[in-house]
């Protein structure tokens, strides 16, 4: 199994709550090395687990948990097909046809 990296959102107010994730952690099998960060609600879990395993062994502390979407998901960068059709590019207005002149019409009161 290639060495991997989990990142929880855990409910933390204490240091007994950050403890109890530590000694879980500490104890569980293929775990490396772990942060927990108590400000951001934030463990990280790096070593050779698989992400579901982790999840399961932190959440028998009782604290609410969850995957850390933001780094657990990351979002590809959009790219277009390789058949795609590029969109035109907007001509600059020095390129188009001047606007006629409109000037107003005589009135005679």
């Amino acid at each position: 199994m290639a060495s991997e990296t989990v990142v929880l959102k855990v409910a933390m107010s204490c240091g007994g709550c950050s403890g109890a994730v530590k000694r879980v952690l500490t104890k569980m099998e293929g775990v490396e090395s772990f942060d927990i960060d108590m400000e951001q609600q934030k463990v990280t879990v790096k070593g050779n687990v698989k992400p579901e395993d982790v999840f399961q062994t932190v959440s028998k502390t009782g604290k609410k948990t969850a995957f850390w979407e933001a780094e657990a998901t990351p979002v590809p960068e959009a790219t277009p097909a390789a058949d795609a059709v590029p969109a035109p590019e907007a001509t600059p207005a020095a390129d188009a046809a001047p606007a006629p002149e409109v000037t107003p019409a005589n009135t005679v009161a």
